[in-house]
């Protein structure tokens, strides 16, 4: 069974964020619950910083 985590998406027409599971290697359009656009970004957690 993959490995399945809830994701943070960004819509890039109307700005909405919200979350959805994603499964590990999946390649799947998706499209913002808000306005139906489909230009979504993946906002990747951000990584500590080096020091």
């Amino acid at each position: 069974m993959a490995e399945v985590t809830t994701e943070t998406f960004r819509c890039m027409m109307c700005g909405h964020e919200y979350q959805e599971k994603v499964e590990k290697g999946e390649d799947k359009e998706r499209s913002c619950p808000k306005c139906r656009s489909n230009s979504i970004w993946h906002l990747k957690k951000k990584r500590p910083a080096k020091e």
